[in-house]
């Protein structure tokens, strides 16, 4: 047994669908190689059993046991084969199928993960869920055919020569009319791909609106717009569903001249071979054999078919991966290094002292999160790091050193142990303490086991406030060299939010710490506030310094209350 996926993918030829899609040959040539061999010879035992057939039959007429005896032994021992690659045939298909989507699986995640919040800003939801659903098993499907196809091609030319070598015009009839039956096919497949295409777009675009809705379905309900969403819905399904109907009826008649055309080949070679056998000009064993020969291509005849719409979807699915693996992150870093110290934004003025529990309160909120990006490095700006340009260093170390927790992240689906403390390092007593600092400890305290308790996908068993909690309970497990806090307690009721502030600060003691936010409660509890307007430092000071030397401070932090 094989193990999947491979340890490391490598790194994958994008510059066209076809390199990707050779890459990925080369990738797992060996079994490659071994299931186009035993496809071949699985094709070619059933190529043989024919003429094998029509020599027993012959030594049946001319009453001759010895070679009935000897030709049925060779049928036997045929069969026999046949059974064995076959199995191999489909082993080691399933496998190339499973290395081919998963390698594409890994390089797309890894890319993803790289990319980090520039995918979702070049493409949309439903663009990537098409990859994850449909694409990644297009590409598996043009390796595993490949098999088959092959071997299908060996098949006919070794029937073809059979019918030649025995009667030239049966087999240039053959000769000819396979690939005449397969240029009449042809034409279907580009409606059908057009069709395919068609409906993979509104089903990409149906996903996205399907994300859109569950994301924000507690704001539909609240503002009554749930209903219109979901007529919306309804009406975009129904396009999906009726490009489903016209893909199909492509695909129907397609079937249909599978088996149509070949028929047409099957009747016309027994009809001249038995023309010739009732003139004498061949025995009634080849007559027999010419019929099974005109039956047996319809399997190759199918795959070469097969072999060309999965090939072609292949190549269009290689297409959109590498869409997604030619993005570059929107920033980049260098190999620098840094011993930390004072980090500051040099656009805005906003300078955190290492230790220090620093607020940010700006009069909009976009300002707070922008400073946010560029100095965690997820936008360009000019940012050090201490003696260091935070440009020059690895992004890497930026992650690990400089930790961004927003209200965009998620829970995943697991145990919730495991997605509260993502490194596996944490104590029993490590956990209790950032349940604590966070006010979590009463939800675990719900779930029926505890800590152990599985979370469903993005924890929407979760209310907001409660899943803001969370993310906070894993971000200070984290425990970052700087940790930056977008509003989070925005979510949480006013008596959780005082404790948060009071706790927060004793929790990040001695490590440098920015909250975004303009909630008295959690500004009143930070060393040092910085006030910005129009995305610049105003004033800076205590809260309550700020309260009664900074208007419009006092205004925005108070909502113009008095």
């Amino acid at each position: 047994m094989r193990s999947l996926p491979e340890a490391d993918p490598g790194v994958p030829d994008i510059r066209s669908p076809l390199r990707y899609l050779w890459w990925n040959a080369r990738r797992q040539a060996s079994s490659l190689l071994a299931g186009i061999g035993f496809a071949t010879l699985w094709w070619l035992v059933q190529a043989l059993m024919p003429a094998v057939l029509g020599k027993g039959i012959e030594a049946v007429t001319a009453k001759d046991t010895r070679s009935l005896l000897l030709w049925s032994a060779i049928l036997l021992a045929l069969g026999l084969v046949q059974a064995f690659t076959g199995v191999m045939r489909h082993r080691m298909a399933v496998y190339n199928w499973l290395a081919a989507a998963y390698r594409t699986v890994q390089v797309t995640a890894r890319q993803a993960a790289r990319l980090g919040a520039t995918l979702p800003k070049r493409l949309s939801t439903g663009e990537v869920v098409s990859v994850g659903n449909s694409d990644i098993a297009h590409i598996g499907s043009s390796m595993d055919i490949l098999l088959r196809g092959t071997g299908a091609v060996v098949a006919i030319v070794t029937v073809t020569v059979i019918l030649i070598s025995t009667s030239l015009p049966l087999g240039l009839l053959v000769l000819f009319g396979v690939p005449l039956m397969a240029v009449a096919v042809g034409p279907l497949l580009r409606p059908l791909h057009k069709r395919q295409r068609s409906q993979r777009e509104l089903t990409g675009d149906l996903s996205t609106r399907a994300a859109d809705i569950v994301a924000g379905l507690r704001v539909l309900r609240g503002i009554g717009g749930e209903q219109v969403f979901a007529e919306r819905y309804r009406e975009e399904s129904q396009r999906v569903r009726q490009a489903g109907v016209r893909v199909a009826g492509v695909e129907s008649v397609l079937e249909g001249a599978q088996i149509i055309l070949p028929g047409l080949l099957i009747a016309i070679v027994t009809g001249i071979g038995a023309t010739f056998a009732v003139a004498g000009q061949i025995p009634t064993g080849q007559l027999v054999a010419f019929y099974l020969y005109a039956v047996f291509l319809i399997g190759p005849m199918r795959t070469l078919t097969e072999a060309a719409d999965k090939l072609t979807k292949g190549h269009v699915a290689a297409g959109r991966v590498i869409r997604i693996l030619s993005i570059d992150p929107e920033v980049a870093g260098g190999t620098g290094a840094s011993e930390g110290g004072v980090l500051r934004d040099t656009y805005s003025g906003v300078t955190l002292q290492p230790g220090s529990l620093t607020a940010v309160a700006a009069n909009t909120p976009e300002d707070a999160i922008a400073i946010a990006d560029r100095l965690g490095r997820y936008a360009d700006g000019d940012v050090t790091f201490g003696e260091t340009d935070l440009r020059d260093l690895p992004i890497g170390e930026v992650r690990s050193r400089i930790l961004v927790a927003d209200n965009a992240a998620r829970l995943f689906t697991g145990r919730l142990r495991d997605e509260l403390d993502v490194r596996g390092t944490a104590s029993h007593e490590q956990l209790g303490q950032a349940l604590h600092a966070a006010c979590a400890t009463d939800i675990v305290e719900a779930l029926p086991d505890g800590l152990d308790s599985q979370v469903a996908e993005a924890g929407r068993e979760f209310s907001g406030g409660q899943q803001q909690r969370l993310r906070l309970v894993r971000a200070l497990l984290a425990d970052p060299e700087v940790l930056i806090l977008v509003e989070p307690t925005s979510a949480v009721d006013a008596h959780s939010e005082a404790r948060i502030a009071e706790r927060l600060a004793k929790a990040r003691a001695g490590r440098t710490t920015l909250i975004c936010t303009t909630s008295p409660l959690v500004l009143d509890r930070t060393d040092h506030v910085i006030y910005i307007e129009d995305g610049r430092v105003l004033a800076e000071g205590t809260h309550r310094q700020l309260l009664d030397g900074s208007p419009e401070y006092a205004a925005t932090v108070t909502r113009g209350e008095d």
